[in-house]
């Protein structure tokens, strides 16, 4: 398997390396008010990528955040229970000693 994964990257590696090589030619991007940015497209075309993985990562944070308190509150509710379910086990396997009883109808 780890060949198998080693040789597709290898294989897109060589891709996009061919994919930049060939789009080196300059190109402009015009924003609002009169802005515009020149650079090569392959340079423009990481950025772009570069800028979507970062907002993707920031928009996926407070999930991760509520399922990570999720998770802590989930163990303490276990350990909790684990401890009561100890608990009454040893209950039950110590049971309390029974009374001294007095079967002689003799004494009062």
């Amino acid at each position: 398997m780890k060949l198998v994964s080693r040789i597709v990257a290898i294989i897109l590696f060589i891709l996009f390396f061919g994919l930049a090589v060939k789009n080196t030619q300059e190109t402009s991007l015009y924003f609002f008010f009169g802005y515009e940015i020149r650079g090569p497209f392959v340079l423009m075309l990481l950025g772009f990528f570069a800028a979507g993985s970062i907002l993707s990562i920031l928009g996926m944070t407070p999930m991760i955040f509520r399922s990570k308190r999720e998770l802590s509150r989930k163990r303490k509710l276990i350990e909790a229970l684990e401890k009561e379910s100890a608990s009454q086990k040893q209950d039950v396997a110590n049971p309390p000693s029974a009374d001294t009883v007095n079967n002689n109808p003799n004494t009062v």
